[in-house]
């Protein structure tokens, strides 16, 4: 057994630090969703384009990078990886011809049940040293923590 692990393993200091806990719980939460994303053979990104056609409906792909604050050059590869897998379609908008518009098709919906499956189950192995009521208040608290960064960004 290691030096301490009857107590704390990791520095007090460090542990004091609520941007160190949330990166190093954050690092857990990513790797298990990334490891069962992975079995879809799907990346994160890929996912999260996913999630946000299957929320939002069809977007334009400029407002789908900014929505997801990705590269709007990156998303551009992410697309043409989960178009060819008939997961999503781009067309011209017909509002603007010089946009376009990403949507779901319907084997990409399916395979979004799938998903949301999935991604529940990784999510409850990360957080499962919490109760259920201690889990709610953690996504309450750090989903206004995003909100207030994500106004800060976009102001």
């Amino acid at each position: 057994m290691l030096r301490g692990m009857d107590d704390e393993f990791r520095p007090p200091t460090l542990l004091g630090l609520p941007s160190y806990l949330a990166g190093a719980a954050a690092r857990v939460g990513h790797r298990l969703l990334v490891e069962a994303l992975a079995t879809h053979d799907l990346r994160l990104p890929h996912f999260a384009v996913l999630t946000a056609l299957s929320d939002f409906g069809p977007l334009p792909q400029h407002e789908l990078a900014d929505r997801l604050a990705i590269n709007r050059s990156h998303l551009v590869g992410y697309l043409d990886d989960i178009e060819q897998r008939d997961l999503v379609r781009r067309e011209r908008d017909p509002q603007d011809r010089r946009r376009q518009l990403v949507a779901l098709t319907a084997s990409g919906r399916a395979q979004m049940r799938r998903l949301h499956e999935v991604a529940l189950r990784s999510q409850a192995e990360f957080l499962h040293a919490l109760t259920q009521p201690e889990q709610e208040t953690l996504v309450a608290l750090l989903r206004r923590v995003i909100n207030a960064n994500d106004k800060d960004r976009l102001a």
